[in-house]
């Protein structure tokens, strides 16, 4: 029979052999994940597209996990970002399918399709209820990638340095452009360019851009473009971008399931961001901007396209 007596004794002759095992156990320490991002964006631009949903991964997944952010071109060229993230030379990317390569069948759709969409509202419609995100899945789980979110940035319009009041306007002019985009403006006579992105405002300074057919008001007047262009066409080929965030397949399925799902919550963070930030920004600078001059085409002339 146990006793109060034989319990203390019992206990007291314990104490010493388990404080022992208690500092002979070997700590076992679990080491921090660390992943390599990289942006289709700018500095400038990634203040506002992704840096703040990166520092909230950041800091909520504390000691467990860290991505390092890494800005257009910075790692690798914007278009072998696909081909990087699939060797697993950068583990996440930032972009849309046109920019980055991407080999998929989806490719055409993403960046600007022409004319696919009137509001940036419509990308996550097509995305979460009309079977977009479960044809995106299956096309990059075929190549080793993850398709983990996709939302609308900015509408697709021309920054020009003369101005654009009809499409005959467009004739000659070189411009910078989605590969997607520039293949359908070119049947107006516009010579699409390729160039990296940090090269894009020098390249209008010299005369070697005529204008830039890459985003809205709100990213021409951020990234420094509203200082070298002197007008904006209100016409728009797009009304929004369409772009995503990707991981390789094998670094994303060796994540716990936890900071998966706290990658998505922080990527949903950043579509809502950008859905008020681009908004706001094309209504107030396109009535409070004094940096470029609106030009409009005719309504009927642009039915025609």
């Amino acid at each position: 029979m146990t006793t109060r007596r034989t319990f203390i004794k019992t206990a007291a002759a314990a104490a010493p052999a388990a404080a022992a095992g208690a500092i002979a156990a070997p700590a076992i320490a679990q080491s921090k994940i660390r992943w390599r991002l990289q942006t289709y964006a700018g500095p400038a631009l990634a203040e506002h597209v992704i840096k703040p949903a990166i520092d909230s991964f950041n800091k909520i997944a504390g000691d467990r996990m860290e991505i390092e952010l890494f800005f257009a071109d910075q790692l690798v060229p914007t278009g072998e970002l696909f081909r990087a993230m699939q060797r697993g030379t950068i583990d996440a990317v930032q972009s849309d399918d046109d920019s980055m390569a991407s080999p998929t069948e989806v490719t055409v759709f993403g960046g600007y399709f022409p004319f696919a969409s009137r509001y940036s509202l419509d990308v996550p419609v097509l995305f979460n209820q009309y079977g977009l995100n479960e044809i995106w899945d299956a096309e990059y789980s075929r190549v080793g990638v993850k398709h983990i979110s996709a939302g609308a940035w900015d509408p697709c319009h021309f920054a020009t340095k003369d101005p654009i009041r009809s499409l005959s306007d467009l004739r000659g002019k070189r411009v910078f452009t989605f590969p997607t985009a520039g293949r359908f403006l070119s049947q107006f006579g516009v010579v699409p360019v390729t160039l990296p992105w940090e090269d894009i405002e020098v390249a209008v300074q010299t005369g070697e851009l005529d204008g830039i057919a890459w985003s809205g008001i709100t990213e021409d007047y951020t990234v420094g473009w509203a200082d070298v262009t002197d007008y904006f066409l209100t016409n728009n080929i797009s009304g929004a971008w369409a772009g995503s965030f990707f991981a390789n397949m094998d670094r994303w399925n060796e994540l716990p399931e936890d900071l998966q799902e706290l990658l998505r919550v922080c990527m949903d963070q950043s579509h809502y961001y950008r859905q008020w930030w681009y908004w706001g920004g094309e209504a107030s600078l396109r009535v409070n901007g004094t940096k470029m001059q609106l030009t409009t085409i005719p309504d009927d002339e642009w039915q025609t396209v």
